[in-house]
């Protein structure tokens, strides 16, 4: 069997499966799908859009064979990607990944290229009547987590490099039950691609285990949440443009500015990549969640944080991290908004502001607005006002994808108004 799996406007993996004697007439035309799952909100309520919306319509979703893999997590099971398309053959206005890959071409258009990658956090554990019970019980960072799931850390790095993922490394995180695991980079599409098999294949490695993995931003309310950064870099003719320049800490003129239109953008990417309610319970200062407006150099309070690499592997590793995001996100939608906000900075030559090196908290609030630094939203309502706002990422998604979108977001903020911290974390810990 075959899932062909695709990422909707809440952040979840929906999926179509057909036999492996079934795949070569999907490749070629396509398998049929209600393009009405753009306006599903996260508890599959529906609701509508200017452009979305209803029960009429189909769409055919194309799997892309060059990423089906088998997956070593769910044997007898392969997965691939898939992009949609109309009946007419014509690529559908609210594809995600034909959005990411729109933006990716633009760029590549302009000689650049981009290298991405998503940090995957998730609290491994079962449920008992409601409550989160985690597989371990060991320090943050802790060897002992390590030695109390030894066979289920290995059995999910195994699945994963015999998928053809290059795991970087894996460790302890400091919530209950929490790990994290890195992967190499890779383009924008790739990248979004490596985070959805990535987090299936640990879904299904767990289930195997007896546990349930939720990559939801707040597992238990009022607890450090999973976050779901993502490392970009900015190429041209070999050459990493956030390094070797002659800017602040080696960067180039080019790559302050796609920097600089990122942290410009970043209170409406906020409800790109944090878009869901329960973003804003993990999107909290003093918790390394990048709850500020600012940047810094290796600031992992800041929002957008500069890595530069250890000495001598500058021009390789150097990278920006955004902090703010989580695995609520639709990954295309999170390459894709980053790609356009970026190239918005290139053509307004845009400069990042004086750099914050310590925990913005921690400064007097005159110091604060001195410096122009102010909280990043802190709802989903707030940042889904900042996006309806926001023409760069309006026209570069178009308006079918962008209102569908911010009609979800609008209908998760009416569905939970009034939630408790804590019912707006049980309904969503395992949605994630």
């Amino acid at each position: 069997m075959i899932a062909l799996c695709w990422i909707d406007n809440a952040g979840i993996a929906r999926v179509k499966a057909i036999p492996a004697g079934r795949l070569d007439r999907a490749a070629g035309w396509g398998i049929g799908m209600s393009p009405v799952f753009d306006v599903f909100l996260v508890n599959d309520e529906i609701t509508t859009s200017e452009h979305i919306g209803g029960p009429g319509g189909d769409l055919r979703l194309v799997p892309d064979l060059d990423r089906a893999a088998a997956l070593a997590g769910q044997p007898g099971w392969a997965w691939a990607p898939v992009d949609r398309f109309t009946q007419e053959g014509r690529v559908y206005a609210g594809c995600q990944r034909s959005f990411a890959r729109r933006m990716t071409d633009q760029a590549s258009q302009r000689g650049l290229s981009l290298r991405m990658s998503f940090e995957v956090e998730w609290a491994v554990g079962t449920d008992d009547a409601g409550a989160f019970v985690p597989a371990c019980t060991g320090p943050a960072y802790g060897m002992t987590r390590l030695i109390e799931l030894s066979d289920y850390g290995r059995a999910v790095v195994g699945a994963l490099e015999r998928q053809g993922i290059v795991v970087e490394q894996f460790h302890p995180e400091y919530a209950a039950g929490q790990l994290e695991v890195s992967v190499a980079a890779a383009g924008p599409v790739a990248a979004a691609d490596d985070s959805v098999l990535v987090r299936q294949t640990i879904r299904a490695v767990s289930a195997s285990f007896g546990f349930q993995a939720s990559f939801a931003p707040s597992v238990v309310a009022g607890a450090v949440g999973n976050g779901g950064h993502v490392h970009l870099s900015l190429w041209r003719d070999g050459q990493n443009l956030l390094a070797g320049g002659t800017g602040r800490h080696g960067l180039t003129g080019d790559g302050e500015a796609f920097a600089g239109g990122i942290l410009a953008a970043l209170p409406a990417l906020t409800a790109v990549g944090a878009p869901s309610v329960a973003s804003y319970l993990r999107l909290v200062p003093s918790h390394w969640a990048g709850a500020y407006h600012c940047w810094g150099l290796e600031n992992r309070e800041a929002a957008l944080r500069l890595v530069t690499g250890s000495a001598g592997e500058q021009d390789v590793r150097a990278n920006i991290e955004i902090k703010c995001f989580d695995l609520a996100a639709n990954p295309y939608l999170v390459t894709g908004s980053l790609i356009a906000a970026g190239l918005a900075g290139l053509d307004s030559g845009a400069r990042l502001p004086a750099e914050i090196s310590v925990d913005p908290a921690g400064l007097p609030a005159g110091e604060l607005d001195r410096r122009g630094i102010g909280r990043l939203p802190q709802s989903l309502a707030e940042a889904a006002g900042h996006l309806a706002g926001s023409a760069v990422l309006r026209k570069a998604m178009g308006d079918a994808l962008f209102s569908a979108f911010l009609a979800v977001r609008r209908g998760e903020t009416e569905l939970f108004a009034g939630a408790s911290p804590e019912d707006i974390t049980a309904a969503t810990r395992w949605r994630w």
